[in-house]
């Protein structure tokens, strides 16, 4: 396994904060097919009562993988990204995301597993706000596929 196995337990500190803007929801919505109005309608949020745009859940994806560049990026990880394969993601909302939001990650690694001469890896990314208030919880595993893969 090319993989370091010494991730297991390892944490990378916030990522730097990601403003949640209006434009960026609504080009997230159209781009997932999400249709409800609150993604793209200031004041249908606003009478559902959210303080702005309500992102899709999914939203929260491009917070934690801007986390998760971390991991991939660290010469002491051993991960060539040519080799990785999303195997499965998983959000815990604690709170929608809205327009006006700024939010940072923090990742850690709970697994490292080898699997033949490559390694499954899963991740937790902590989402919330630079004020600390929890907005949700993204656990991702990858699968990163050894040479003979």
């Amino acid at each position: 396994m090319s993989i370091n196995p010494d991730l297991q337990g390892r944490s990378y500190p916030a990522s730097e904060p990601y403003q949640v803007g209006r434009e960026k929801i609504r080009e997230f919505s159209r781009a997932v097919k999400a249709t409800h109005a609150a993604h793209y309608d200031v004041a249908e949020a606003e009478r559902l009562g959210y303080s702005d745009l309500l992102a899709p859940p999914t939203f929260a994806v491009i917070v934690a993988q801007r986390a998760d560049a971390q991991l991939i990026g660290d010469p002491e990880a051993g991960i060539d990204f040519t080799r990785v394969v999303h195997a499965d993601q998983r959000f815990t909302h604690h709170r929608p995301i809205v327009a006006g939001d700024e939010l940072i990650a923090e990742l850690s690694v709970d697994t490292v597993r080898a699997m033949g001469d490559g390694a499954l890896l899963t991740t937790r990314s902590e989402i919330s706000t630079t004020e600390g208030e929890k907005v949700a919880t993204a656990v991702s595993s990858i699968l990163v596929r050894g040479e003979g893969q």
